[in-house]
């Protein structure tokens, strides 16, 4: 299965720096040992735990797969390692980093993600992840693909998240989200009067004229995307609507839903990036009146409220909602968003 088609809302492999690739051939001589033991004799110049470290990244791989680091040696194996820059070689190490911890067991963990925590290492951020704060809390992760993590949210998007902890729980988690049936709900801001229900069915790639956007594209290298939102108040700030949201995925898609909400003229308030049809000069006395208040928010009014899934151990359906952060519903009063109208999402 693709990691990639069900990891949400990030940006993958853009601009990793490379050393050349090693190739080895393992002697069968070493049939029956571990895969990280048996590179550590092999490749002197590494210590094992940095081979620990390239087998959870997933760049050591055998015949086009990558290999997990219980991997057991059949001998002869063509193994190739596409050895990163050093900031990639640190990336996946356990961080003392606090976390919110909604709920934990055997297989699983709920987190609520802050506003400014990136979810996964990546350029420009190899360090200071959920991913290192998760290695640190949750040890066991580190015998997990990415640590777990089988779906994301952007950065200055808060709200819940679910981390695998075992292989068993992760293959669930994974089907669960492939067959749709896992439950992600969102509380959105919106410039513009919403409509009261709606569908975006779009397909979703990269921006040909911009590497950091996404857009709605018909290009064969996009995928389906698919998300539903109701309308659940709106309100007037100076001659302007905007309106608050309720938004389900249906599909997982790099900046989903910030790309179809902009695509029929509701961009997300404070997004710094999808900015198409923003009231600019309304946008800078409401950026004005937030910052009267004490009101910081540094990205976009996107919050994760409720997570559904099965549970892959039990296999009862369960749920957890969370609050919008503070500084969301101190903008919320402010504008005079009817409390009620967001707490039924979170009650």
């Amino acid at each position: 299965m693709e990691l990639n088609d069900y990891i949400d809302d990030v940006v993958q492999g853009e601009d990793v720096p490379e050393n050349p690739p090693i190739y080895i051939v393992i002697p069968p001589s070493f049939r029956g040992q571990r895969i990280d033991k048996v590179l550590g004799s092999l490749i002197g110049d590494y210590s094992r735990s940095k081979i620990q470290q390239w087998l959870q990244s997933g760049i050591i791989q055998s015949a086009g797969e990558a290999l997990l680091p219980k991997y057991t040696v059949l001998g002869n194996e063509q193994i190739s390692i596409a050895v990163p820059s050093d900031p990639q070689n640190t990336a996946y190490q356990p961080e003392d980093i606090p976390l919110q911890i909604v709920f934990s067991d055997t297989s699983i963990a709920i987190i609520h993600k802050p506003v400014g925590l990136v979810v996964h290492p990546a350029v420009g951020n190899w360090g200071k992840t959920l991913l290192n704060a998760v290695l640190h809390h949750f040890p066991e992760c580190s015998l997990v693909p990415r640590a777990g993590i089988v779906h994301r949210l952007d950065k200055d998007t808060s709200g819940l998240l679910v981390i695998a902890k075992n292989l068993i729980a992760q293959n669930a988690l994974v089907k669960q989200l492939q067959e749709r049936s896992m439950q992600r709900r969102y509380l959105a801001l919106v410039w513009g009067k919403a409509p009261l229900t709606k569908e975006i069915d779009q397909p979703i790639g990269r921006d040909p004229h911009h590497r950091l956007k996404m857009a709605i594209s018909s290009r064969s290298s996009s995928k389906e995307a698919r998300t539903r939102m109701q309308c659940l108040d709106q309100i007037t700030y100076r001659d302007k609507v905007i309106s608050l949201v309720e938004c389900q995925l249906e599909t997982g898609r790099t900046h989903q839903i910030r790309v179809h909400l902009e695509s029929i003229g509701h961009p997300l308030v404070n997004d710094p990036i999808y900015r198409s049809k923003v009231p600019i000069q309304i946008d800078q006395f409401l950026r004005a009146d937030m910052q009267h208040h004490a009101i910081q928010i540094p990205g976009q009014i996107l919050h994760a409220s409720l997570l559904g899934l099965c549970h892959p151990q039990s296999l009862k359906i369960v749920s957890w909602q969370i609050d919008p952060p503070q500084a969301f519903i101190d903008l919320f009063k402010l504008l005079g968003i009817s409390t009620a109208s967001w707490q039924q999402l979170v009650k």
